[in-house]
C-alpha cells in the first residue's frame, strides 16, 4: 500500500483521519491513549500520521511544552447575550491570572467546535467549551486529550460547570400551576443542545407531578427570529402557557403574538431563560430564570487553571472529575399571569 501524499498545509488530525478512513475521534484515541482500539486500525494510524507528517500536540503547561498563556473560549453563538457575560467573566479572570483570551464562535456546530480545538492547539493551554454541542462520550474522549473545562454542561469524566436551569424550570411549572394553568407547552432549542433536552424533561416532571397536562413544539434555533414560527406552533396545541428554551426565542414569541392579537398574559403567558439584557425591558417584561453566569464564568476558568497547574507540577488530576453545579432562580416579571378562561385559539 502506497504512502499518502502529504497536504500542502500542516497535517492536522482530520488529514490523518481522513487518509486512514476513520472518524476523526478514531484517529484522535488511536495517537492520543495507547492500548485503546484495534491494534491494527491503531498501527495504521500512526504508521499515516508519520507519513503525513502529524505530530500531535502535546498538552501545554507541562514540563516539556512552555506555556502559551492563551486559553480558548469556544461560545455556540456570540450574538446571543446570554454569553456577554461569560465572556466578560472569563476574559476579567483569565487577566488577572496573566491569560489571554482567544475567542471563538462555533456557530451551533459541534464539527467546527472539534476542528478548532485541533486546528488552534498549539495557539492555546487550555480550552472552556461553552454550552458545546458535542456528545458526552467526545468531550471526555477530549478532556483525555487536553485541559478543559465544560460550561453549561455536567459530563461524567469531564471537569464542567453546570448551571442547574432545570430547578428553575420546576420553579416555573408552579409557578404557572399557581396561576392555575393546566396546560403547558414546552418550545424547545436546538437538536443537538444538551441543556434543551434537559430543560424538556424537567418541565415534563413537573408537569406529571401537578397533573398538567403538557406537550413540546420545535426545535427551534435560539435566536429571537425563530419565535415568530414557534408562536404559530404554541398557539396550534392550545396551551395556556408557554416555557422557553431560551430569552431570545421567548422574545421573540412576544412579538408574534402581539402581531396576532394574542395578549401576553391575558392570553397567553411565557417564561423564558437566563435573563439576558434586555429581558426587562420587553413589552411585556418577560418573566424568566435567571442564573450566575459570570459567577460561572470565573469558577470555569479556576477549575481550567487548577488543571493546568496539576499537569505542570505533575499532581493526580482528580479535579478532572469534578462537576460544580450553581442554582438558578425564577424572577417573575409581567409576561406570566392568571389563566385564561378560555385557550388562545377559542377552545373551551
Amino acid at each position: 500500500m502506497s504512502s499518502p501524499t502529504p497536504p500542502s498545509h500542516r497535517p492536522t488530525l482530520a488529514d490523518v483521519a481522513d487518509a486512514a478512513g476513520v472518524a476523526i475521534s478514531t484517529a484522535s484515541r488511536a495517537l492520543a491513549v495507547p492500548g485503546r482500539g484495534n491494534p491494527g486500525t491503531r498501527d495504521r494510524i500512526i504508521r499515516i500520521a508519520k507519513d503525513l507528517g502529524y505530530t500531535p500536540t502535546a498538552a501545554s503547561g507541562t514540563a516539556s511544552t512552555p506555556s502559551t498563556r492563551m486559553v480558548a473560549v469556544l461560545v455556540s453563538d456570540v450574538t446571543n447575550p446570554f454569553y456577554f457575560g461569560i465572556i466578560r467573566g472569563t476574559q476579567q479572570a483569565l487577566r488577572v491570572a496573566g491569560y489571554s483570551q482567544i475567542l471563538v464562535h462555533t456557530e451551533e456546530s459541534p464539527e467546527m467546535e472539534e476542528s478548532t480545538l485541533e486546528e488552534l492547539r498549539s495557539s492555546y493551554d487550555g480550552a472552556i467549551l461553552t454550552a458545546s454541542r458535542l456528545s458526552d462520550e467526545r468531550l471526555a474522549e477530549l478532556s483525555a486529550e487536553l485541559p478543559l473545562v465544560a460550561l453549561n454542561r455536567a459530563v461524567p469524566g469531564v471537569p464542567s460547570v453546570f448551571i442547574d436551569t432545570p430547578l428553575g424550570f420546576d420553579q416555573a411549572v408552579e409557578h404557572l400551576a399557581s396561576l392555575g394553568h393546566r396546560r403547558i407547552c414546552y418550545v424547545a432549542g436546538p437538536p443537538t443542545s444538551w441543556a434543551s433536552n434537559l430543560r424538556w424533561r424537567a418541565v415534563a416532571a413537573a408537569c406529571e407531578r401537578l397533573g398538567i397536562e403538557h406537550t413540546k413544539v420545535g426545535p427551534y434555533q435560539p435566536r429571537t427570529k425563530a419565535g415568530a414560527a414557534a408562536a404559530d406552533a404554541a398557539l396550534n396545541t392550545g396551551a395556556t402557557a408557554c416555557v422557553a428554551f431560551n430569552d431570545l426565542l421567548a422574545i421573540g414569541m412576544l412579538i408574534r403574538l402581539k402581531e396576532r392579537g394574542v395578549r401576553v398574559p391575558e392570553d397567553m403567558s411565557i417564561v423564558g431563560c437566563d435573563d439576558i439584557f434586555g429581558a426587562d425591558f420587553c413589552n411585556p417584561p418577560l418573566t424568566t430564570l435567571t442564573a450566575p453566569i459570570e459567577q460561572a464564568a470565573r469558577l470555569s476558568v479556576s477549575m481550567l487553571l487548577d488543571r493546568l497547574q496539576s499537569e505542570r507540577i505533575g499532581a493526580s488530576a482528580l479535579n478532572r472529575r469534578h462537576i460544580a453545579a450553581l442554582p438558578t432562580h425564577l424572577t417573575v416579571r409581567e409576561s406570566t399571569g392568571s389563566a385564561p378562561r378560555r385557550t388562545p385559539g377559542g377552545d373551551s
